[in-house]
Parts: structure tokens; sequence; C-alpha cells
């Protein structure tokens, strides 16, 4: 059995030679010289045209930011940690609320992840502790002394006009609802989030050290059974942006300077009130977001929240591709929001075009062999450095989701060259999401199927 140290100095060989290997291999480190990139392409393509195919070269470099930061989360952390110690005694936590936000389209997924949470933390050693559920229809869970169902009235409207889960969430901070006190804690899960041991440590382990009124974890989709394993596939580089970009963000300048997801957050109470979501319905499509960066503004402080929960990836090709249209438009419309200052979301906006500006860097695959054009060894190097960076988060978000031990040396290796096989589908699917994103209809609010049942044999 590796220890962690040799698990992370081990990846972080594998993602250096990933980067040596694309850069020779795509001419970003030139051996020797290129007589092919020798012409004036301004002579050879015209002004308009070489312009044009600069500028395009020019916004494979948006995501550079971000990129940056990943590899340095995925190098200067232990990105293969030991299991969570408890710092202090259960019994000296402060009150944690954790908090399920759901429509109630599937009562009995939400009934059945109630109790496997519950006894999660029970198992775990928490005392002090509330499952509230927060759902639009009657879900009917089981009267239990820790447990609560909110049902949000059909008449109720925040006064900013806030909508969808944004509207739930500020429903719960209500005078009348909300039975927190401000030094309590809210653990914001969806309905198919499954909390784990190790999280459940992290998070007492965040609450009882109160330096930081927020903090985000980790979140991996490859745990018991996997229903679509392109989707699962995809999804690993995320886990990677969570141990990379998300991790160093939060570890080092504890500030959300890419914001966050909206599962697996921890929330001060009095601090989530006094930021508020009722945030109108600019501020609902990406909720989660548009929290982070309004207490970015107000200047609370965020952490790194040790110890991994476990979600699924979409079931469907569809729902794939609805999420990450939403998320675009819900990023975007952040981004042009005038409540958020420029200075605090600037990092966000040029991950955020990035992203709307894909299908045109997309482009730069087939037009470096049609129209090849001569660059500085600097930017030859640094856009070979951003897509191998980008192809090793796929290798190790498979590292980091899937068990050795439990599929083996073969099926291990399989599910690394599927997650390198789905980056073409990737890449075509977010190309999709940006084209509908932006000339579909906004603030609309997609939710994905979340609960799978199986096909009955007899």
């Amino acid at each position: 059995m590796l220890s962690s140290r040799t698990k992370h100095i081990l990846h972080c060989c594998l993602l250096l030679t990933v980067i040596a290997i694309f850069e020779i291999c795509t001419g970003g480190i030139r051996l020797g010289s290129d007589k092919q990139q020798d012409f004036d392409p301004w002579e050879r393509y015209g002004y308009f045209g070489a312009f044009s195919l600069y500028l395009i070269r020019l916004l494979t470099f948006l995501p550079l930011p971000q990129v940056l930061f990943n590899f340095a989360g995925l190098t200067l952390y232990n990105a293969f940690p030991d299991k969570v110690p408890l710092k202090g005694s259960p019994l000296l936590a402060p009150f944690i609320c954790i908090r399920v936000v759901t429509r109630g389209d599937y009562p009995q997924l939400v009934r059945n992840n109630v109790a496997r949470n519950m006894t999660c933390c029970t198992e775990a050693g928490l005392e002090n502790f509330l499952i509230e559920v927060v759902t639009d229809k009657v879900v009917g869970l089981a009267n239990h002394r820790r447990v609560r169902e909110v049902v949000v009235p059909a008449t109720y409207r925040p006064k900013s006009g806030a909508l969808f889960k944004a509207r739930a969430l500020q429903y719960c901070l209500e005078d009348g609802v909300n039975i927190l006190a401000d030094n309590d804690w809210v653990v914001h899960l969806d309905e198919e989030t499954l909390l784990t041991e190790n999280s459940v440590r992290g998070i007492l382990n965040f609450v009882l050290d109160g330096k930081h009124q927020f903090g985000q974890g980790l979140i991996t989709y490859a745990n018991e059974d996997v229903v679509n394993w392109v989707t699962t596939l995809a999804d690993s580089f995320r886990v990677a942006d969570d141990m990379g970009k998300l991790r160093l963000q939060f570890s080092m300048f504890h500030k959300p300077l890419f914001s966050w997801k909206g599962s697996y957050v921890v929330t001060q109470v009095g601090a989530e009130r006094q930021v508020s979501f009722d945030n109108g319905p600019d501020g609902s499509v990406a909720e989660d977001c548009f929290f982070a960066m309004r207490a970015y503004t107000q200047g609370y402080s965020f952490n790194f929240v040790e110890g991994e929960m476990w979600e699924k990836s979409p079931f469907s090709l569809w729902d794939f591709m609805q999420q990450r249209k939403r998320w675009l438009q819900g990023i975007l419309l952040v981004v042009h929001s005038q409540a958020i200052p420029l200075r605090h979301k600037w990092l966000l906006a040029v991950s955020c075009y990035s992203w709307v500006t894909m299908p045109l860097s997309t482009s730069n695959v087939l037009l470096a062999g049609l129209c090849p054009i001569p660059c500085p060894p600097l930017m030859d190097f640094a856009c070979a450095f951003i897509g191998a960076v980008n192809i090793y988060m796929y290798v190790f978000g498979v590292v980091k989701s899937f068990s050795l031990y439990r599929f083996g040396m073969l099926r291990f290796l399989m599910c690394i060259c599927g997650a390198l096989s789905t980056i073409p589908f990737n890449i075509i699917i977010e190309n999709v999401a940006v084209v509908l994103g932006l000339f579909g209809q906004k603030h609309r609010f997609y939710v994905v199927n979340k609960e799978f049942r199986p096909p009955i044999t007899v």
C-alpha cells in the first residue's frame, strides 16, 4: 500500500511527464528549426485574414488563469490525503443543519438519502445536528426528532423576485421559518448528495475551527453503481477541478475567485442571512455563483473543507447538455450583474468568456493545420501547457474517483482511456451548450433527472 505522500509525488511526476510529452509533440518546445513556419502571415493571408487567425489563436489563452490555478492546486497540496482526523470532540461542535433543497419530484430518492445521511452522521459521531428538507411538494418524511420537512408555499414571493432554488433557500431564512441561531451552521446538499464519514469529519473540523464563514469540499461521481459511463467519465474533469482550482482559491486566498458549486456548501447562518439568496431573477439561475460573489464583495472568508461527498452524473446526454447550458447562462448573468464589482469578478469573467468563446477557440484544431501561423515560442509553449493540463485533469479525475483495488488494473486503465476518449464528446457538448445558452431563453432552471430505477428482471 503506497502512502499518500508517495501517491502525490507519483501524480506530480505523471503530470509533468504529460506536459513535457505534449509540449514536444505539439511543438510547444521546439527541438529543431521549423522552416514551415518561416513566412509572413500578413502577406499570405492578408491583413484581415492574419488578424482574424491571430485573434482566434489568442482566445485559447482565456483559460490560462484557471489552468494555472489547477496546476498549482494539484501540485502544492497533497492530492491523496489520508483519512480526515478529527481535531476536536463532536460534543463541542456547534449546531449543524444539513439542508437538502428539492422540488419534491423524487420523494423516494429524498427519503432514502435522508436515511443514509442520518446513519452516516451518527456513525461519524455527530451529535448536535438536524437534517432539513426544503421542498416545493410534500415528500412525506417519517417523524423524527432530527428530521424537519419545510414545504415552501406556492404563494411565497421573495422581495426581489428570486426564483427556483434561490426562492426555496431564501424561504428558509425568513423570520418565522428559520429556527437556527446566527452562530449555527448549515451544510447545503442537493437531493442526490450523499455524505461520507470523511466529509462529516471535515465539516466538524471546519466549524470547530470557526475562522471562516463559508467552506466547500470535493464531490466525486463514480461511487457505487455508475448509471451513465460517458457522463461519469466526462465529469472526472470536475473532480480534478475541485482538487485543483477550488482547493487553491480557498486554501491559499480564502476567496471564491472563480466562484464555487451549489452542493457541499458549509455556511454560518448569520453570514448566510446577511448575504441572502434574495438576489432577483438574475441571481436565481446560478444562485450558488451569485451568492458566492456577493459574499466575496461583503468581505467574508472561505476555506476548503476536507473529505469528499458523493453524487451521480446526469443519467442522459440531454440532461448533461442542459445542465451545462444552465450553468453558462447563470454565470453570464452574474458576470454582467451591476451588483458585483468588476474587481471581484474579473477572474470569473475571464473563465466564463473562455467558455463562451469555446466554439471559436476549438476551431484552432482545424485552423492550425489548414492555415498555420508563426507564433512566438512562449505563445506556443503556453498553448501546449493549457492543453496538457486540461487533458491530464481527466486522468487525475479517474484516478481520484475509481479505486484500483476495487476495479483491478485492467478496468482501471480502461476507465482512464475511456475518460480520455470522452474529451471530444465533452467538447461537442460544451459547444452545443454555448450556442443554446447564448441564443436560448434565459431565466430558466432545467432540473436533471436524479432518480434511477434499475430494470426489474423476473
